[in-house]
């Protein structure tokens, strides 16, 4: 049987899932719709809000499904966004009334409601809680999208490394029409304020194409930040920079100074200490190189560091002379409560632990997909401090 047939039940199954999905989002939107604008509202305005809330919500799938347009998903990704909001601010709003109701309860006759406090007047109260909620949540999220935050972690490796090696670690930039030179600019003025030796990326440096990196010139800002870090910058490419335009992507990269390890191998030397850099594809490309191939290229009695866009395969490679290995992809669910799911799926969905014999971090990412917000996550870059084995090296 082709490929291609044994993946439609596949394909079919998760749009149905989508559309179900979406349903139950729309339902819920529109009765949440319909008791803040209770006190505005005539017979007809309340069937034209159910009307116009599944209208918009299988519109926007439709046109998203056809791809009517360039970027067309954004459209029905961020009509999700406000309808999640719309819930989740529902959901906290009956949770706080319903705190109250409890202290009140509670409390007795020891504290009695003013006779204004009429139910019409706690109505009232209630929906200029949820708005404040509802703006709240927006500007929290694109605050968390917009403004990184630094992670720091110390790792010490059992093999010979006479000084630290400060990485800098960005994974998941998307750089595209919302993300783009300011963002590589502080980025840059990140690496060189905490003196990063070297920097990091795993992976979706593009945001499918390279369209809005040339219009808007970014390779000026990118060889910008290649130059100011001592030891240079290191990508491999991730699912989003091989949906048809890795050639442009890989020029347009190494044009700026990157260095791309797409399935390769790269020596460098911190002091007398030499370091293996091993990248690889991301598992989009079907045709990747075993990790257990790399590594017959490097000597595995030194320190080892692997860029793997996937946190897929961290199970295995925690059984290999790997030292540390950074990836992203994840972006930590970007949106609550996703966060929840990649981690339930995963092996490490995201943050840095110890597994078997290597050490291991998975970033949410310094940019975002698809919409400028992120909720129960945060843009950021890892501050790695790579320490080895004071003996060992002492006997270099």
């Amino acid at each position: 049987m082709n490929s291609n047939n044994q993946g439609l039940p596949m394909r079919y199954a998760f749009f149905i899932t989508i559309f179900a999905l979406l349903q139950l989002f729309s339902l819920g939107t529109a009765l949440s719709l319909q008791w803040w604008l209770q006190p505005w509202q005539i017979a007809t305005s309340q069937t034209m809000i159910w009307i116009a809330v599944f209208v918009i919500t299988n519109g926007l799938l439709l046109l998203s499904v056809k791809r009517a347009f360039a970027n067309s998903y954004r459209w029905i990704s961020g009509w999700m966004l406000v309808m999640h909001f719309v819930l989740l601010t529902a959901l906290l709003t009956s949770l706080l009334y319903g705190g109250y109701g409890l202290i009140m309860s509670t409390m007795g006759d020891a504290i009695t409601t003013p006779v204004s406090m009429t139910s019409v007047s706690i109505d009232n109260g209630l929906r200029a809680l949820a708005v404040t909620i509802f703006i709240g949540l927006f500007m929290l999220s694109l605050y968390s999208a917009y403004v990184p935050v630094v992670r720091r972690v110390s790792v010490q490796i059992d093999k010979p490394l006479p000084k630290p090696l400060k990485l800098a670690v960005a994974s998941d930039l998307h750089l595209g029409r919302l993300f783009g030179s300011n963002a590589i600019d502080r980025l840059q003025r990140l690496v060189v304020k905490h003196k990063a030796d070297i920097l990091l990326m795993p992976g979706d440096i593009m945001d499918d194409n390279t369209q809005a990196f040339a219009d808007y010139e970014m390779a000026v800002n990118l060889t910008k930040l290649v130059k100011s870090v001592p030891y240079g910058t290191y990508a491999t490419l991730g699912n989003h920079d091989l949906y048809g335009h890795e050639q442009p992507i890989s020029e347009s990269l190494r044009s700026a100074g990157v260095t791309l390890l797409n399935d390769e191998v790269q020596c460098i030397h911190h002091g007398s200490a030499p370091i293996w850099l091993v990248g690889r594809f991301d598992n989009h490309k079907s045709q990747r190189v075993a990790t257990t191939e790399l590594l017959t290229q490097v000597d595995t009695k030194q320190p080892i560091i692997l860029l793997d866009h996937r946190p897929s395969n961290i199970t295995e490679h925690s059984q290999l002379p790997i030292d540390l290995q950074v990836s992203g992809h994840t972006h930590n669910g970007q949106i609550f409560p996703a966060n929840f799911i990649v981690n339930a799926i995963n092996r490490l969905g995201y943050g840095y632990e110890a597994i078997g014999k290597g050490h291991f971090v998975v970033s949410s990412g310094y940019g975002f997909w698809g919409i400028p917000f992120r909720l129960g996550s945060r843009s950021e870059i890892w501050l790695i401090s790579l320490t080895g084995n004071p003996v060992r090296s002492a006997h270099l």
